[in-house]
């Protein structure tokens, strides 16, 4: 009751809508400098289109995902079904499979990273004195810390053997492996939930009766999706950065909009093929 209130309420849930849509836009930013953070703390830079793409994974996919939501916004909410038909919704649909493929890559570079902390092999007992200041430490996923000799000295390390110059405590590097797993998992739900979506969009711009049986089946599918999506939000509250867990949440949200768009859009459709039969 107070959830359908809230949505019918619009001149409270436009503001909160837009307040959230601007809190992903800032996001987009944090994440950015998080991973200049860790890149500059690992001493590595962009050499090749692979690279950027793996250490700015997080803002690629952030990114590409704002967008992606935005023109959402404008098929399920803003535009009209007419105007969807013309050149507008080509170049939306265009747009969107950009996106989608800037989100696959992201991906991709989420595997990569858990595939690099996955491979590992424990450091000899010499090795510690070697070290210098060029090396670094490993404290949780994507944030390191100077290496220091005095801790170096005391528990056990292994060195990452796809990174340059990285230690880890076994402990931080399994919860480090976790959180790039989780990663992994997040966004292949999304990317599940955005093509079902999708194929939602198409069957309401279709308006064919036949195709709403298939729109009814596949919307089954985003109940476990979203169930997997805000437990990765819950595990990231308990261990993960603030900034990731505030991200989902906001994202949940978000697309908690779009499916009351949908919603809505399909009563009306519905309503308008009852009249014209």
């Amino acid at each position: 009751m107070v959830l359908g209130n809230f949505l019918k309420n619009q001149s409270v849930f436009q503001p909160v809508k837009y307040l959230v849509y601007a809190a992903l836009l800032i996001n987009v930013f944090l994440f950015m400098a998080e991973e200049m953070s860790s890149s500059a703390a690992l001493n590595t830079s962009v050499t090749s289109v692979a690279s950027f793409f793996q250490i700015f994974s997080a803002t690629i996919d952030t990114g590409a995902w704002l967008v992606l939501l935005i023109f959402f916004e404008l098929e399920t909410y803003v535009l009209s079904d007419h105007l969807l038909r013309t050149v507008v919704g080509w170049f939306i649909r265009v747009t969107k499979f950009l996106c989608l493929a800037a989100i696959t890559v992201a991906w991709w570079g989420y595997i990569a990273e858990l595939s690099g902390l996955m491979t590992s092999q424990p450091m000899s007992a010499g090795l510690c004195e070697t070290l210098d200041a060029s090396w670094s430490v490993l404290i949780n996923l994507d944030q390191f810390e100077p290496f220091s000799a005095s801790a170096c000295g005391a528990g056990e390390w292994r060195v990452l053997t796809d990174y340059e110059r990285v230690i880890a405590s076994p402990a931080f590097l399994q919860s480090a492996v976790w959180l790039a797993a989780l990663d992994v998992i997040n966004a292949s739900a999304w990317i599940l939930v955005v093509i079902v979506l999708e194929i939602e969009v198409r069957v309401l711009l279709s308006r064919q009766r036949t195709l709403s049986l298939l729109s009814e089946s596949v919307r089954r599918v985003k109940i476990p999706l979203y169930l997997i999506l805000f437990l990765a939000a819950v595990y990231w509250g308990f261990e993960g950065s603030f900034l990731d867990f505030w991200d989902a949440i906001l994202w949940l949200f978000a697309f908690f909009v779009i499916e009351g768009n949908m919603s809505t859009w399909r009563d009306e459709t519905g309503q308008s093929q009852d009249a014209g039969t």
